[in-house]
């Protein structure tokens, strides 16, 4: 298989931290805006935001290791 193909592969895959990146971005963002409007109900929101980073964190991750595993087995 041709090396550029290869690498494009990689690239794409590792596309997804940007997509994650920009998720947390507006989840933070909205929960900053929620605690500002609702102070006693922060200790829910933060739950919830840690868990929606956290998957979209993991998103990022899944990608990375789909790169890694195009570059070292695909060669």
């Amino acid at each position: 298989m041709s090396t550029t193909l290869i690498a494009i592969g990689a690239a794409l895959a590792v596309l997804t931290g940007i997509g994650a990146g920009i998720g947390i971005g507006i989840a933070t963002s909205k929960a900053t805006e929620a605690i500002a409007r609702q102070p006693e109900a922060s200790g829910d929101i933060n739950k919830a935001l840690l868990l929606g980073c956290a998957l979209a964190e993991a998103t990022a991750i899944y990608g990375f290791v789909i790169a890694i595993l195009i570059i070292l087995f695909l060669k």
